[in-house]
């Protein structure tokens, strides 16, 4: 007759992880002291991140990290591949919940699928469920667009995948003649998770992108980028780590037209950051915050450089959100509030989402997601202040707002009705005029216009891609000429 021991082993081999316990001669059910339960299967519930861009890393050039998540690891489990071991650390400190694993880059090198599970070694263990891991043909979850004053180059800012790590910017190229937008290579890592805005500085010499983090490690970041001449490739130059109730899920970035300063809303500690950029480097300085009421969700700085305009949602369901006013000191770059004044409503979704000031510094717009309509003001040249000029009816969800180099005509992205409104402006009143819908992805998010006038850009969320269209100098209408993954 075989061995206890040699019966064991065969069961936990063969993947039973419940001990069997064998009575001895005399018929007892006791256990002897060598025969103590062995440990269970592990399990998984969470890959950190849970997919990649192809040919991109997980965090920078040299760090593959994937993080798995679950139970009952041990020091010996080993994290696997689509079944090949990987070279894995259980964190001393997770109580057996969390392996780190090193994915080699040519695992990631294409586009596809991996399965992911964890084994224990016997006595006991065995092999876990199965998680997907992704890599993507590119960015996911695509949040915002923006296009250098030069109109060579376009970037876009993407959250990346549920419970990822980092998010990513992808970087395009324009064709001058088509308006056809060409990738630089992969996306770059955005160094922190969800990536929400991106923008440029005026002269084309730097991006900076805000990441509103995730619940669990990250309160956020600014990061920075200097931007090639040539090609327009990206290089991260460092970043501002989120420190609440300071930088604290920032949510949008702006520069303002000399290039000088730039701003940083930030949703969580309701308040914007302040900071003034160093013109060689590129490089951001803390100049403090000033708090704002409600959400911070949006800016938006006036072609003079002498007013910024915040767009807020109010906490409470069911009251308007409204745009703070500000003035800007021209040396400091500091804030100074010159007021409130009401925008939209909060109805299943919170408003405002989004503020523009046309070119010539007139007027202003704010989509309102809660009642699905875009709010007008004009601008009083000498104080900055806004003034209401009523509403006007938008798609579904509208989330961006963009109004073209002429002033002549404005644009909002619809995210439920995945479309794009398009309006005309009144030179004298700033009024909007509806001219219809164009079709976009899925769930719309940003639209970019190329300074030319003679093009936009929209970033779809929910295809993971950008839709390019013409312009109709006359009308201002839209037309498609092709979308571009991200």
């Amino acid at each position: 007759m075989k061995s206890e021991a040699a019966l064991v082993k065969k069961l936990a081999v063969g993947g039973i992880v419940t001990l069997l316990l064998l009575a001895g001669c005399g018929g007892g059910s006791s256990q002897s002291g060598g025969n103590q339960p062995l440990p269970p299967a592990p399990t998984i519930n969470g890959l950190f991140p849970s997919c990649v861009p192809a040919g991109e890393q997980f965090i920078d050039s040299v760090n593959n990290q994937l993080t798995v998540s679950g139970g009952n690891f041990v020091s010996s489990s080993v994290v696997q591949w689509n079944g090949t071991d990987l070279p894995t650390t259980l964190d001393s400190n997770s109580l057996g919940k969390i392996l780190t694993a090193q994915v080699p880059a040519s695992d990631i090198a294409a586009a596809g699928t991996a399965a992911v599970t964890v084994f224990n070694p016997p006595p006991g263990g065995g092999s876990s469920n199965s998680l997907t891991f992704t890599t993507t043909p590119g960015g996911v979850a695509p949040q915002s667009i923006a296009v250098d004053s030069a109109g060579k180059f376009a970037y876009v800012a993407n959250a990346g995948c549920s419970g990822g790590v980092v998010g990513y910017v992808s970087m395009y190229t324009i064709n001058p003649a088509t308006g056809a937008l060409a990738p630089i290579g992969p996306p770059v890592s955005s160094l922190d998770s969800t990536a929400e805005s991106v923008a440029v500085d005026p002269f084309g010499k730097f991006a900076y992108v805000a990441n509103a983090g995730d619940d669990f490690s990250s309160l956020g970041s600014v990061v920075s980028y200097t931007i090639n001449a040539t090609t327009g490739a990206l290089t991260s130059t460092g970043s501002i780590m989120g420190n609440c109730p300071g930088l604290c899920v920032p949510n949008a970035v702006a520069v303002d037209p000399t290039g000088k300063f730039a701003y940083v809303t930030n949703f969580q500690s309701n308040d914007v950051s302040m900071y003034t950029i160093n013109a060689t480097t590129g490089a951001l300085t803390s100049t403090g915050m000033i708090p704002v009421d409600g959400f911070a969700v949006s800016v938006a700085v006036h072609p003079s450089g002498k007013f910024a305009y915040l767009a807020t949602a109010s906490g409470t369901p069911g009251l308007a959100g409204n745009v703070s006013m500000f003035t800007i000191n021209a040396t400091t770059g500091a804030l100074t509030s010159i007021g409130t004044v009401a925008a939209g409503t909060i109805n299943a979704e919170p408003a405002p989402l989004s503020i523009v000031v046309d070119p010539t510094g007139t007027f202003a717009y704010v989509t309102n997601s809660g009642s699905n309509d875009v709010s007008m003001y004009s601008i009083n040249a000498t104080t900055g202040i806004l003034t209401s000029i009523g509403s006007i009816a938008a798609g579904t969800i509208p989330l961006s707002v963009a109004v073209d180099p002429t002033g002549k005509f404005a644009y909002v992205t619809n995210s439920q009705s995945n479309d794009v409104s398009m309006y005309t402006i009144n030179a004298t009143t700033g009024a909007l005029t509806s001219t219809g819908m164009v079709a976009a992805g899925s769930n719309p998010t940003s639209i970019a216009i190329h300074p030319s006038g003679k093009f936009a850009y929209v970033t779809n969320s929910g295809s993971n891609d950008v839709s390019m269209y013409s312009i109709d100098a006359a009308t201002g209408a839209l037309t498609l000429i092709g979308t571009i993954g991200t």
